[in-house]
């Protein structure tokens, strides 16, 4: 008689019970300072945001969530995380805030805008001169 082979769970499948990529950012300081808008630039990346090519297609795979001052971003499908920044520094571009504000990120799944720190000894040394 023939050993009975057993079947080998699959291996590198993810289960679909969370999200896959979890990412935020965090506008705290330029929203409390009244510069940026967190709700205006939530719907700036639920229109923005491309899924399979097209922009407006999220449908379930990404979800787009605010809470205060952080804007969460879930994914089932791969999503980069350079693409966040990529489109943060576009909003930031159209607002004209670019020259004032950074996206730095704080740790592996958070991104975060800092203002630029600019030193005012530089400014009285140019002036002087």
């Amino acid at each position: 008689m023939a050993p009975i082979k057993q079947k080998r769970p699959t291996v590198g499948k993810k289960s679909k019970k969370g999200a896959g990529w979890k990412f935020t950012l965090d506008l705290t300081h330029p929203v409390e300072d009244g510069i940026l808008d967190s709700a205006n630039f939530e719907t700036f990346l639920k229109e923005r945001i491309k899924v399979n090519g097209k922009t407006g297609n999220l449908g379930n795979i990404v979800q787009v969530g605010r809470m205060k001052n952080k804007i969460n971003v879930s994914s089932e499908k791969q999503f980069s995380k350079r693409y966040l920044k990529y489109l943060t520094k576009k909003y930031l571009k159209k607002n004209n805030l670019r020259d004032w504000l950074r996206v730095v990120a704080s740790d592996k799944e958070t991104y975060e805008l800092r203002y630029f720190q600019i030193s005012q000894d530089d400014e009285e040394s140019e002036a002087d001169e």
